[in-house]
């Protein structure tokens, strides 16, 4: 295949693009907020768990506190009917008695009942205390959320915008290439090769393996737009002044 030497070494220009290319794509499906929202969301997570337990739990002290308050209610009606029934007179001194004791029980039940709702009381507020401060958590890890997707948003448009720049500019230089010649680059590109490489240091810039001095030497004979391959990974070899080809001399630092 022919292509002159400037064509040729547009290549170079090509594939460089196709790096950047690659490079963007490669940093669009891994932006630093992607891996910050994944961390996020197992705390997130976390914290919904502490919000759910901590409401459970809230509603759990509730309920007993209900019950136990309906409990000293229920007991306080009956002590009141027991002292008039006591005060009223109107029953037998037995039955006094048994009223009597019956206050006294109710009493020794109060106090202690008293005392467990007190103790309860504790419990709620400390949980309640625990609910509130987990709400806060969740709250202002959500916060963190919405900021982080904005700013992954924002990350995105740029590395897009980047992206649609590269493949505009590498569409317009490919259509400035001979097609043939495109084409075999192409097909390399689509096998996952590099496509083309320069010769430099007597080494193949798509591979990096060394030329021998027999391939060093066919390739100095080659004319300048005849389109070489390299034998070892089949890219389009590009050669310039600095390839340091037999007879070109000392490549210029």
């Amino acid at each position: 295949m022919k292509a002159s030497a400037a064509e040729q070494r547009t290549l170079l220009d090509l594939a460089d693009l196709d790096a950047e290319i690659a490079k963007t794509a490669h940093s669009r499906k891994n932006l630093p907020e992607d891996a910050q929202l994944a961390e996020l969301a197992t705390k997130l997570d976390a914290a919904r768990d502490d919000v759910a337990a901590s409401r459970v739990a809230v509603d759990d002290l509730t309920v007993v506190y209900e019950r136990f308050d309906r409990e000293l209610s229920g007991m306080a009606d009956h002590v009141a009917r027991d002292k008039a029934a006591i005060e009223a007179g109107t029953t037998g001194h037995k039955a006094i008695a048994e009223l009597q004791r019956e206050l006294e029980s109710l009493e020794r039940r109060r106090d202690a009942l008293e005392g467990e709702m007190l103790e309860l009381m504790e419990q709620q507020e400390a949980t309640s205390t625990e609910a509130d401060r987990a709400e806060a958590t969740l709250l202002t890890l959500t916060e963190n959320e919405l900021d982080l997707v904005a700013k992954r948003d924002a990350a995105a448009q740029t590395v897009d915008a980047r992206s649609a720049d590269l493949t505009e500019r590498r569409t317009a230089l490919a259509a400035t290439i001979d097609a043939d010649l495109v084409g075999v680059y192409e097909k390399l590109r689509q096998r996952g090769q590099v496509g083309a490489g320069l010769v430099q240091a007597r080494r193949c810039g798509a591979c990096r393996m060394e030329l021998d001095p027999r391939t060093l030497s066919r390739i100095a004979a080659a004319d300048e737009d005849e389109v070489l391959r390299c034998e070892e990974c089949g890219a389009i070899m590009i050669r310039t002044d600095h390839s340091g080809l037999p007879g070109q001399g000392r490549p210029r630092e």
